[in-house]
C-alpha cells in the first residue's frame, strides 16, 4: 500500500473520528483537525506494514480542502522502520502541490515533489513539473517476454533520480498540444529480499548496468471529461511520441517510444453508476533499450492481478473495463466523502514485434478480474484499494487517483 494512499485513509478518518480542532482564524480556515490513525497494510511485493499516522486536514469556510499533512511511522516486514511525511496542497483552478519524504531503516529513501497547474495564465496553458529521488528495495524482474515463469522471479533495488517538466497550449477548451522533457537516472543495486539478485541472474539484459535517460516528448490531448480528477462523463484521447537518449550508451544511445490511450465514461442518468472503458497501446523501437524503459504490464494501473512490471517487452496492448458504483456519502466536519465499489476486468499482452501480435490467440492474453473500493473527497482526492485475481495468486494495490 503506497504512502500516498495511507494519507487518504487518514483523511477519510478525519471525517469520521474527530478528536481535536486547532484554533486558526475562522476567516481563513473552517477546520484544522488532527487524528492518530493505525496503519496496517500489505502488498504483493512490498511486504507488511504496521504503524501509526497522525494526519491533519485543513479546509476553508466553504468546505474546500486546502491541505493534507500526514506524518507517519510504520514498521515494514522487509526493510524495517520507516518515518515519513506526506504534504498535499490544493488551490482553486486545479493547482496542486505534493511532497512526500521518507527514511527507512534499511535501504529505502524517498523524496518526491510535483506541481501541477492545468489552468496556467488564466487557462491558456497547462504547466507541470516535478522531481524525485528514491530507492525501492523490492523491485522485481522475471525476464523479457510474456511467457516468463514465476519461478524466475528476482529482486533488485531501483535507485533513481527523476526530473520532468511539461508545458501545454490549449487549442480550444478540450484540445491541448504539449511538449516536455524528462531525465531518469537508474542504478540497479542489490535488493532487500531473499530472492536472487536480478543483475546476477540476468547479467546480459540491457539496463542492468544502469542508465541515464534524457527524453523529449510531444503530446496530443483531447479531453471532454467534466473533471480531471473525479470525472463522471466524457472522453479522453492522449497520444505521444518520444525521442530518448541513453547518455551512458555510446553505441546505441537513441530509441523511440509511442503511445495511444483512449478512455470513455458511460454514466447512468443519476451518475450513481459509471461504466469506464480504457484502451492502451504502447510501442518501443530501438537497439539496447533498458528493460525498465520498455512497455510493461502489471501493477496498479493495468493488469491488476499481477505485481508491478510483471511482464516486459517492446510493445503492449491492453484493455480495462470498470463499473464504478456509488455506495454512500458521509459529511462530517464540513467535508463530504463518497464511497464506491468498482468491479473490473483487465486484459493485455506484451509482444516483441507486430508480426508476433498477429499470431496471438485469445488465450494468449493475460486476463485479471477484480474489485476496487474508492473513497472520494471532491474535487481533489481519490483514494483507492484494488484487488485483482490472477493465476499467480492475485495482487492488492492502493494509491491516489483512479487507475484510469
Amino acid at each position: 500500500m503506497s504512502l500516498a494512499f495511507r494519507s487518504v485513509l487518514a483523511l477519510l478518518a478525519l471525517s469520521i473520528w474527530p478528536i481535536a480542532v486547532l484554533g486558526l482564524p475562522q476567516s481563513v480556515y473552517a477546520d484544522v483537525s488532527y487524528f492518530p490513525v493505525p496503519s496496517v497494510s500489505t502488498s504483493k511485493n512490498d511486504g507488511n506494514d504496521v504503524g501509526l499516522i497522525v494526519p491533519t486536514l485543513v479546509t476553508t469556510p466553504q468546505g474546500e480542502l486546502r491541505y493534507v499533512i500526514a506524518p507517519m511511522f510504520v514498521v515494514n516486514s522487509i526493510v524495517g522502520a520507516r518515518g515519513s511525511l506526506n504534504l498535499f496542497r490544493y488551490e482553486p483552478g486545479g493547482r496542486e502541490f505534493r511532497l512526500i519524504a521518507s527514511y527507512t531503516e534499511q535501504i529505502e529513501r524517498k523524496v518526491v515533489f510535483s506541481y501541477t497547474d492545468p489552468a496556467f495564465r488564466n487557462g491558456r496553458y497547462a504547466l507541470n513539473f516535478g522531481g524525485s529521488f528514491f530507492k525501492n528495495a523490492t523491485s522485481r524482474f522475471y525476464g523479457i517476454g510474456q511467457d516468463t515463469p514465476l519461478i524466475d522471479q528476482t529482486n533488485y533495488t531501483a535507485r533513481e533520480i527523476r526530473a520532468n517538466w511539461k508545458f501545454g497550449v490549449y487549442l480550444n477548451e478540450v484540445t491541448q498540444i504539449a511538449v516536455g522533457e524528462r531525465y531518469r537516472e537508474v542504478q540497479v543495486q542489490r535488493g532487500g529480499t531473499n530472492l536472487p539478485f536480478s543483475a546476477e541472474e540476468f547479467p546480459n539484459v540491457v539496463g542492468m548496468s544502469g542508465a541515464a535517460i534524457l527524453g523529449h516528448r510531444a503530446t496530443f490531448h483531447y479531453d471532454t471529461r467534466d473533471s480531471l480528477v473525479v470525472p463522471t462523463v466524457g472522453s479522453q484521447v492522449s497520444g505521444y511520441a518520444e525521442l530518448n537518449q541513453n547518455l551512458r550508451n555510446g553505441d546505441h544511445p537513441l530509441y523511440y517510444r509511442y503511445g495511444l490511450e483512449v478512455k470513455k465514461l458511460f454514466p447512468s442518468d443519476s451518475k450513481r453508476v459509471i461504466l469506464v472503458v480504457r484502451a492502451d497501446f504502447q510501442t518501443t523501437f530501438g537497439n539496447e533499450v533498458p528493460f525498465y524503459e520498455r512497455s510493461s504490464l502489471g501493477g496498479q494501473n493495468n493488469l491488476r492481478g499481477y505485481g508491478v512490471d510483471r511482464f516486459i517487452d517492446n510493445h503492449l496492448a491492453a484493455l480495462s473495463i470498470e463499473e464504478r458504483i456509488h455506495v454512500m456519502r458521509i459529511r462530517v466536519l464540513n467535508v463530504s466523502t463518497d464511497f464506491e465499489v468498482a468491479p473490473f476486468i483487465d486484459a493485455g499482452t506484451v509482444f516483441p514485434s507486430f508480426s508476433s501480435l498477429s499470431h496471438r490467440q485469445f488465450h494468449d492474453y493475460k486476463i485479471t478480474p477484480g474489485v476496487g473500493f474508492r473513497a472520494i473527497v471532491r474535487p481533489n482526492i481519490v483514494g483507492r484499494l484494488d484487488y485483482g485475481y490472477s493465476n499467480e495468486g492475485g495482487a492488492v494495490f492502493a494509491g491516489l487517483d483512479f487507475p484510469f
